[in-house]
Formats: structure tokens, sequence, C-alpha cells
């Protein structure tokens, strides 16, 4: 993606819900070659940062309800939580928790989209978002999956202002033109079960590397690695858990 650092209306942030954090932070660290810390205080749940090198780039959580999917989650940016909520939810989305504080770091809501997609808001104090992004193990990209596409697009311009690349094959969202991901529409070739979602994308240096080593690893390859126009080169991966992500190459990283 185009932005080099957390703004206001963008991809700040992602996170991985887990029935199993252990397991978890073995398989993505042999993935991405993260340093894994959790937090020690009874109040945190588990909940785990991942860094390379200083960054803070992705976090590992156990599962905090029943009803909680085991799935990655993606955070965007905003200067005012609970204002943005309220605007979604007059805007056919459904606030599901908070607004929250979190410690002295800032303040958050988990809304879903009028489709059904979840994702986050973060308002930062402390703690703005990735230190690092679109280097290898870093997110890199995120995309919406959804059934509305037009209601999608009339909703995310709406609450975070996005700008709308749209073409006949791919649509990509942008805060002022700088891109930084995109949405498919979810046809018949997606099962009914699967809900709309949203995907983060992880850079990395050699996607079919990192295919095998997610099959070494018992997780599995939903889609094998694929070359796009523009040399993009892709691949959807599930993780022994069963949380889906992307990891891509752009033709801009080649040695």
């Amino acid at each position: 993606m185009k932005l080099d650092k957390p703004v206001i209306g963008g991809p700040c942030w992602t996170e991985l819900g887990t029935s199993d954090l252990e397991a978890a932070k073995s398989f993505y660290t042999r993935l991405f070659g993260w340093r894994t810390e959790t937090d020690p205080r009874q109040e945190a749940g588990g909940y785990t940062m991942a860094h390379l090198g200083d960054a803070a780039v992705a976090a590992l959580s156990p599962l905090y309800q029943e009803s909680q999917p085991v799935a990655w989650n993606v955070s965007f940016r905003v200067a005012d939580v609970d204002a943005t909520a309220a605007q979604a939810e007059a805007s056919g989305a459904t606030v599901l928790v908070g607004p929250m504080d979190v410690f002295d770091v800032g303040r958050f809501a988990v809304v879903l989209d009028p489709a059904g997609a979840a994702f986050q808001l973060w308002q930062a104090r402390a703690f703005p978002g990735a230190g690092l992004f679109n280097a290898p193990g870093t997110l890199g990209w995120v995309e919406l999956m959804t059934r509305a596409p037009d209601r999608a697009v009339a909703f995310y311009r709406a609450l975070l202002g996005w700008s709308v690349n749209a073409s006949e094959h791919y649509t990509q969202w942008g805060i002022d033109g700088a891109d930084f991901g995109g949405m498919v529409t979810m046809d018949e070739k997606f099962p009914p079960e699967v809900p709309s979602h949203w995907l983060p994308y992880f850079a990395v240096t050699d996607v079919d590397a990192v295919a095998d080593n997610t099959v070494h690893a018992d997780g599995s390859v939903l889609m094998d690695p694929t070359s796009l126009p523009g040399g993009r080169r892709i691949a959807l991966l599930r993780d022994p858990q069963g949380a889906v992500f992307g990891v891509y190459r752009s033709p801009d990283d080649a040695d």
C-alpha cells in the first residue's frame, strides 16, 4: 500500500483472535520471523504483540467471547471512536463492542458493516498503530470481501473519507488517492455460510516459499500463488486454527 504509517481513516493495525494462542505464536513466528511478547497483566487477557526489530507489526490474542470467530481483524484509525461508531450505527452498521478504553494506549470499538463484515475503529493515545508497513512480515494491504459492493462503497466513503479507485475488475480504497486496500465481490463461488469479511495481506519476499512453509506447519493453501497483472504475486493461506490471511510480493520489491 502507499501508506507508510497510520493515518486518520487508514488501516493502522491487524490482530488475530485464535483458539490456540501458543500454537499461533509458533506458526507466525516461523512464517514471518516475528518476535512475540505477551502482556503479563491479567486484565490484558493474554494479548500478545508481534514485533520485527523494534517495530510492533501485529497482535495475537485468545478468543474473548464464545461467538468470536477464529479470524484476523483489521483496525482503522479515527480521531473520535465514539462519534465514528455512532455515525456507523446511523448508517446501518452494528456496534458489537465498545467504544471502550484500552488502558492508556487508545480507545476502540468493533463494528459490523451493513453487509456483516467486522472491522475495528482505533482512537490512538499512547499507541498509534503498526510501526512498520509494507516490509516483509508486515501488513501491506487490506481487502474487503463483500456481498454488497455498492453499499460498501457508500458506507466506507462516508464513514472514513476514503477515495475510491474503481476499474472493471477491482475497486481500490485510498486516503486522498494513496491506495491501501481493495474490495472483492463475493459471488456464487463463495460458500453461502462465509460472511462478508476483511482480510489482511502481509508482504513477503517469496510467496511460493511462504505457501510451502504454511503447509509444512500444518496450515493450508486456499489459493495457490498467482501472478496478477502488473507483476504482483499473491496467495491466500489458512493457519492451523482456521484463520485466513493473504501474502503478496510486489514487483517493486524485486531484488
